[in-house]
């Protein structure tokens, strides 16, 4: 594989096992304050945000050392919909001590972040033999719509990343009911899909035919309980020169 470095060329990794060799499942709680954090949230609260707005984004402290980020992601959350569904775009972000986000020039977009993750409410039953922690999977062979105002738990899966975070930069994650929206400047942009690449391409979840406005254009809560808080689980991995490899 190639590993992401802020503003360095990729660099070559290799490993005989995936997760990688001495993966550290690392949780990042979400509180209320919108702050990513190791510890629990000690009290009950929610969140609401607007599903066609840009929703909610946690962030991290700024890290007190390199951190290696590769392998599957996921996302363990508790919500409620106003509608009878919703439809969760997660994004996993990396930002510079400025708080300017990093992006790289993915398969299909200039502006693409760390990684995406996406779920629709309804189709959120899970295959149990075939999930993991660390990947759950979907047995999409039944719609299982939301009544409005129930509380529902959801597990959504991040597509497997590949970075690094220097000390000082922050982790975010971001919760929205829409695309990816790239923060910068995109006016010097010309697009040969024509449209802005604005972070995922040519693939965007616009079609009113699929998300009818009087469904997706809602409300969704995000619970937050001590007992059973919100959390993003990512792959840390140690530094190359202290993994088997196979070169």
């Amino acid at each position: 594989m190639l590993v992401r470095q802020p503003g360095k060329d990729f660099s070559p990794r290799q490993d005989d096992q995936w997760p990688l060799t001495g993966t550290d499942w690392s949780r990042l709680y979400l509180h209320t304050d919108g702050s990513l954090q190791t510890d629990r949230p000690a009290a009950a609260s929610q969140l609401t945000y607007d599903a066609m707005g840009d929703g909610l984004t946690f962030l991290s402290a700024p890290l007190t050392k390199e951190l290696h980020v590769i392998g599957p992601a996921a996302a363990n959350l508790r919500i409620s919909s106003s509608t009878a569904d919703a439809d969760l775009f997660l994004v996993l972000r990396l930002f510079t001590p400025d708080l300017k986000e990093v992006t790289y020039s993915g398969s299909n977009d200039p502006h693409t972040p760390m990684s995406h993750g996406w779920l629709r409410a309804s189709m959120r039953k899970l295959d149990p033999e075939r999930s993991r922690p660390h990947r759950p999977y979907h047995a999409l062979d039944e719609e299982q719509a939301l009544s409005p105002g129930q509380l529902y738990d959801v597990q959504i899966e991040i597509v497997p990343t590949c970075f690094v975070a220097p000390a000082g930069y922050r982790i975010g994650l971001s919760l929205r009911g829409k695309d990816y929206e790239y923060p910068g400047d995109l006016s010097g942009v010309n697009a040969a899909i024509g449209q802005p690449f604005t972070g995922v391409g040519p693939f965007r979840h616009t079609d009113s035919a699929d998300r009818p406005p009087a469904i997706f254009d809602n409300r969704v809560t995000l619970y937050i309980d001590p007992a059973s808080p919100p959390c993003l689980l990512l792959p840390v991995v140690p530094a190359q020169s202290s993994v088997r490899s196979q070169v």
